[in-house]
């Protein structure tokens, strides 16, 4: 029974996708994909030049742009480099770097393109709106709501975020300059002045507040 059951649906039984091409420049899992093949969690597909593929799951899809890598997660695509465009009535989401992009309304049909060089992610939600969504890994940050790492790209609206966000939380100056090699050798070098004259350097008895 198995063996005659369509592949199409056989990928929606275990949750996946397809994945379609015209089965040139497209690689899925290190291996050339063809014209249509089920997807599945974890798949890996790379686009190569003057080559693009579609994702077609549940009430989404994703059309995968040249020059371009992507991981099916189910729900949402994790875009290390590249571009692409999706549509959805489903929520499904793209995760890149710190950021996810996501629609606001996952019950209505939303559009968005999400460009994702050197570092920078442009988002542009060409039917309803989504959101940009960041998280990081800055303390202080974190203890905020939700709300402040939200900005929302209107129809019609292009926005841009950097892949990384927040960094460590800066050592203050004061610390990190007493921190320094240089202030460790002259701490060490004034606490052996301070013995030297205290105890071991000075001719006769040590000091005292009687003999100074």
């Amino acid at each position: 029974m198995i063996a005659i059951l369509p592949v199409s649906l056989l990928a929606q039984d275990t949750q996946g996708a397809m994945l379609r091409s015209n089965g040139i420049g497209v690689i899925l899992d290190k291996n050339p994909a063809p014209a249509s093949i089920a997807l599945f969690p974890n798949d890996l597909v790379e686009t190569q030049k003057n080559a693009a593929a579609r994702i077609e799951v549940s009430g989404s899809t994703a059309d995968i742009n040249v020059d371009t890598m992507v991981q099916f997660e189910g729900s949402e695509l994790v875009l290390d480099h590249g571009s692409l465009s999706v549509n959805t009535s489903h929520g499904f989401r793209v995760r890149v770097g710190c950021l996810t992009i996501t629609p606001v309304n996952d019950t209505v049909w939303t559009h968005y393109d999400v460009v994702d060089v050197d570092g920078k992610v442009s988002v542009s939600a060409l039917k309803s709106d989504v959101y940009i969504n960041a998280r990081t890994k800055n303390l202080e940050q974190a203890k905020q709501s939700a709300q402040s790492n939200r900005a929302t790209v209107h129809e019609g609206e292009r926005k841009s975020r950097e892949e990384k966000c927040g960094a460590a939380i800066p050592q203050p100056r004061s610390t990190a300059i007493l921190n320094s090699p240089a202030a460790i050798a002259a701490g060490t070098a004034g606490i052996g002045v301070m013995i030297c004259l205290g105890l071991i350097c000075r001719d006769g008895d040590p000091m005292s507040p009687t003999k100074p």
